[in-house]
């Protein structure tokens, strides 16, 4: 079984320094919206022997786990190499829009999508992206909701604001609740998943992250209702400058089938729509 190839994004702007994208770069005018495309499920999608292609495909870091198994079960049943790059937002807008290539972005929300608009041909809906507030197991703090991170004594770790979804999404909030200058926050993490490790170190008291990123040893998710207003949908976004149409077609379809759902779903995903 071959195994799928995750970049590291320092790696791949090396290599993107040699090829740029196979399409003109547009024109400087101010880009329209991307056409959005309803997800319709295949339950059986078409097997086709895709061996020799090869996709690149963007994913933002915390969304690592569920994508990296989707992946693999595309290269499995296709024969295609998939190589993904996983980074922030904003690392991964850079580059697409540095280097003009690639097939895919899966962004952590529809708006970090628009800064690469111009690249990008449609984007689909996949899942819903859920923020959460996280504490310490057996929250003892007691905290309840949003507006308890602004009492003295709790730590708070958030995402990187200028580089991370997750990061404007506490900004957001705290600005919503009128406790922006009340919340401690002791460290900005540029990706997801380093909050939970942080949350899990004792490093803080409360985090502001994807509800997919906290499991049962590194801490708890505060059932909170007021985050409900905070949720994201995480798009696939098919990018102009893709190499290979039989291959970027064939993965588009399997993104909106039963077998990968169902692996977003097992990572705690609700599906879209």
């Amino acid at each position: 079984m071959k195994k799928l190839v995750s970049l590291t994004l320092s790696a791949l702007l090396a290599l993107s320094m040699l090829a740029g994208c196979s399409n003109p770069a547009p024109a400087e005018t101010t880009p329209s919206a991307p056409e959005t495309t309803p997800a319709a499920v295949e339950t059986t999608p078409a097997v086709a022997d895709l061996s020799g292609h090869t996709l690149l495909v963007f994913c933002g870091a915390g969304m690592k786990d569920p994508f990296a198994e989707i992946a693999q079960a595309f290269q499995d049943q296709t024969g295609c190499t998939v190589e993904v790059a996983y980074a922030n937002a904003a690392q991964i807008q850079t580059q697409i829009n540095t280097a003009q290539e690639g097939d895919f972005f899966i962004a952590g929300s529809e708006e970090e999508v628009k800064p690469v608009a111009q690249l990008v041909e449609s984007s689909t809906p996949l899942v819903r992206h859920i923020p959460v507030i996280a504490v310490q197991k057996g929250n003892p703090l007691k905290i309840t909701g949003p507006a308890d991170l602004a009492k003295e004594g709790v730590r708070v770790v958030i995402g990187d604001p200028e580089a991370t979804p997750i990061g404007k999404i506490a900004v957001q909030l705290f600005e919503d609740f009128g406790i922006t200058d009340q919340v401690d926050i002791v460290s900005n993490t540029a990706t997801a998943p380093a909050m939970t490790t942080a949350l899990a170190a004792d490093e803080c008291d409360a985090i502001i992250v994807w509800k997919e990123n906290v499991s049962a040893d590194q801490g708890e998710i505060v059932d909170s209702a007021e985050m409900e207003a905070y949720v994201k949908t995480i798009p696939a976004a098919r990018l102009t400058c893709s190499a290979d149409a039989e291959a970027a077609e064939a993965f588009a379809e399997f993104l909106n089938s039963q077998t990968a759902q169902d692996i977003w779903t097992s990572y705690g995903y609700e599906l879209a729509g």
